[in-house]
């Protein structure tokens, strides 16, 4: 029976690394030869050039590696089936186990390919992200990095710390990499919905740079995840042993603020052309370090717009899933638990949206005072009349007037709001698991939407605000559920499918960031994100739509990049941010067709393959 399972296993491995590979239209899989400066156990230990048992001989007496390999030499195909019939006998020993065991049983395996062999990982990543995404990134990335320090074996990245300042620019000619394409960094304040985790944070930007290359093909020699140490208020970790970061309270105000100046000046001074994310900073220095550069540099953050990005799209498919046209997106009802960076990362990107709708000409058509949204935090619903309001909380905030619900004061809490307004929409970023209870859930089955959308988004899933079997159970079958980490999808009582849709940012943060790297965009402006959300929008069909589905499955998200990118390229060229990349320029671009746009963000993807090598000497 095993020996059958191995066999189907096996066909099935050949069919995927048969059909995985790009086209001849996506750019040629055959590599030049590549030249080494090194030879022997030097060329073994770096993950970039080794081959393990797939060397061939040739390349073994010409790099010195005869004898420091077992003599059979194993074809990539191989390579690959052993690793995946590995991956499978963990997840056969570890049933039963708790599911975090099991979740850092599985990222341990692959991180140790990782740090062994790129070229195999990368490839076992691309031809598996639906199942590996969740292990290298959202949920489980969230667990590595509240156990980080002491998971951690080797180092990945850069650390710039408040202890080097006055040293960034002369410590950024440490990372051995001539180029640099993409840069994720977290100060490590806010990790998903985990809190303040000091240095731990690191592995936000690892994983978030490993999705970069499945799904958009950067390549993973230009591609730096760097965390900014400016210490931790977290005492747990500060009273930790093993934990690996400055042991003093995080600097603030000023101090902060010279700190990351000086690490962006750094950047640019040696890679003026590399794109950076800002990841998991909590809300104040979120906004604070957006609003500071990205006229300045070709940055952008992930969390503020990424989200926003995500959470757009997914407003507008629930729009399509009542059957109505997207320009009644301006009246809907939208319910939003959360007011940190990426709840009003969202609240300004939708109201953006509406003010762009065919029709809408100017803002004195909404009016200022048209506010369809109601925003709570932990201390319920905000309204004009709190006291010490948040200035960028102040437009969403509930007032007076006649579009106002009677009864709803400050503060009401989440119950309250959604049996009076009746919301067509709910949606969490919060950070608090389960704050839609049962209670919340069955007051939105009397919403004013006949399919009513719930969109628990926080992440991880410990910190999603409620699951789809709590939705389709108390709202009912007819509602349209989505949350930032993967959940699966529900049977329901008729034998049809409940959606468990994943309204994740990995569907947009890499067509962003690739789209603004090949077009050589000077920086990220809001019409380049509206681009990048109302293409997502759109990739969806109207039959799927209406079986609740609201974002394409995680396996296309090469094809999906690929449409994002030129979309977010094609902005660029439209605003006159692009400057072009290597032998493409403004001009070229912008004499590109929509589906030649697309086939060049396409071709510009890296693919792992081995390549051969050769010794300089």
């Amino acid at each position: 029976m095993l020996r059958h399972a191995a066999a189907r296993r096996s066909a099935q491995i050949r069919r995927l690394l048969s059909t995985s590979a790009p086209s001849a239209g996506a750019g040629s899989t055959l590599r030049g030869p590549c030249i080494v400066h090194k030879r022997g156990t030097d060329i073994l230990h770096d993950p970039w050039y080794n081959k393990d048992t797939a060397f061939p001989l040739t390349e073994r007496d010409r790099l010195g590696l005869r004898g420091l390999l077992p003599p059979r030499v194993m074809s990539f195909e191989q390579q690959y089936e052993r690793f995946i019939n590995s991956y499978h006998s963990l997840e056969h020993n570890t049933k039963g186990e708790p599911e975090s065991v099991v979740s850092l049983a599985k990222w341990r395996i692959l991180n140790r390919l990782h740090d062994r062999n790129e070229t195999l990982y990368y490839r076992v990543l691309i031809d598996n992200i639906k199942d590996f995404a969740p292990i290298i990134y959202t949920p489980t990335v969230g667990l590595v990095c509240e156990n980080y320090s002491g998971l951690f074996r080797r180092p990945r990245g850069m650390y710039f710390s408040a202890k080097d300042k006055g040293e960034m620019m002369s410590m950024i000619y440490n990372w051995p990499a001539e180029t640099v394409d993409m840069i994720v960094v977290t100060d490590g304040s806010r990790i998903l919905g985990l809190g303040d985790l000091g240095v731990q944070g690191i592995g936000i930007p690892i994983g978030k740079l490993d999705v970069y290359v499945a799904a958009a093909g950067i390549n993973p020699q230009k591609v730096l995840p760097i965390m900014l140490d400016v210490g931790t208020n977290n005492q747990k970790l500060l009273d930790d042993k093993l934990y690996l970061g400055l042991r003093q309270p995080r600097l603030e105000g000023e101090e902060y603020l010279a700190v990351v100046d000086e690490f962006m000046e750094a950047v640019h001074a040696r890679w003026p052309k590399a794109i950076v994310q800002f990841e998991d900073f909590q809300m104040k220095w979120a906004f604070e370090t957006l609003q500071r550069y990205r006229n300045r540099f070709c940055m952008f953050n992930d969390d503020v717009q990424g989200t926003a990005g995500v959470a757009l799209a997914g407003l507008l498919g629930a729009v399509r899933a009542q059957g109505r046209p997207l320009t009644d997106f301006t009246k809907q009802k939208i319910v939003v638990v959360g007011a940190g960076s990426a709840g009003l990362g969202v609240l300004n990107m939708a109201k953006h949206a509406m003010l762009r709708m065919p029709g809408i000409h100017k803002i004195g058509e909404l009016g200022e005072g048209h506010n369809q949204f109601w925003v709570l935090d932990k201390d319920g619903l905000i309204t004009k009349g709190r006291k010490g309001l948040d200035p960028a909380v102040v437009r969403f905030a509930r007032g007076f007037g006649p579009e106002e619900v009677e009864d709803l004061h400050e503060g009401a809490s989440l119950v309250e709001v959604v049996k009076k307004v009746k919301p067509h929409v709910l949606l969490g970023l919060s950070g608090v698991g389960g704050i839609f209870t049962e209670e919340v859930l069955k007051a939105m089955k009397e919403s004013d939407s006949p399919c009513p959308a719930i969109f628990a988004m926080s992440n991880p899933t410990t910190k999603a605000e409620c699951t789809p079997e709590d939705v389709f159970k108390h709202v009912g079958e007819n509602a349209v559920f989505a949350s930032g980490s993967p959940f699966s999808n529900v049977t329901l009582s008729n034998g049809r499918k409940g959606y468990a849709n994943q309204a994740n940012n990995m569907y947009l943060f890499p067509g962003i960031g690739l789209g603004a790297l090949l077009s050589g965009a000077r920086h990220i402006s809001d019409g380049m994100l509206h681009a990048a959300s109302e293409c997502l929008a759109s990739y969806i069909t109207d039959d799927a739509i209406r079986k609740g589905i609201l974002f394409p499955s995680i396996s296309s998200i090469r094809h999906i990049t690929a449409r994002v990118g030129a979309a977010v390229a094609r902005a660029a060229v439209d605003e006159d941010l692009a400057e072009g990349c290597s032998d493409v320029d403004p001009r070229e671009l912008r004499s590109m067709s929509e589906s030649d746009t697309v086939d060049y963000v396409a071709r510009k993807m890296w693919y792992p393959v081995y390549s051969p090598l050769v010794n300089d000497k």
